[in-house]
């Protein structure tokens, strides 16, 4: 019979990991399981290259260049924020699920980074491949970006899930 477990937090090479005590049967067995709720370098990186995978085939297409130009500035900020919003619900069961508490600043520092590197990597490529009007149309340019974020940001987010 399996009898209640302990928890206990300690870190193991600079990382955090969950110390699980159970008590079975009369013996006690400890379980050390890591905890993904700190935000590295390598986090970073798999968010950029994440936002790469979907941002690069999208933002080749002409339909989503004039789509930005058709949808209305309410349009886009909806967009965004169910996309920040999906970008949150799959970082909180993903990583934060239960330690939330303890957490909530490193969980806001991963979805602003998931999001705000998705960005920054989908307003670059536009730039780079020469769709990103900033100096001409700024709202277009604005548009354009946070339209190709939407799926670069999701699949920022289940890259930075990789471990």
């Amino acid at each position: 019979m399996v009898s209640a477990k302990k928890r206990k937090t300690i870190r193991v090479q600079g990382k955090l990991h969950d110390v699980i005590e159970i008590a079975e049967n009369g013996k006690k067995h400890k379980v050390l399981k890591p905890l993904h709720v700190e935000f590295h370098q390598r986090d970073a990186l798999q968010i950029i290259l994440g936002a790469l995978i979907l941002a690069t085939p999208i933002g080749f297409t002409q339909e989503v260049w004039e789509l930005a130009e058709t949808l209305t500035l309410e349009n886009i900020i909806i967009i965004s924020f169910l996309s920040i919003l999906i970008v949150s619900s799959f970082v909180y069961y993903n990583f934060y699920h239960g330690k939330l508490d303890e957490h909530i600043s490193l969980f806001l520092l991963r979805i602003g980074s998931t999001y705000g590197l998705s960005l920054f990597v989908v307003g670059l490529f536009l730039l780079l491949i020469g769709k990103l009007p900033y100096d001409t149309n700024l709202l277009l340019a604005i548009k354009r970006v946070v339209l190709v974020s939407f799926p670069a940001s999701m699949s920022a987010a289940v890259s930075d899930s990789l471990k």
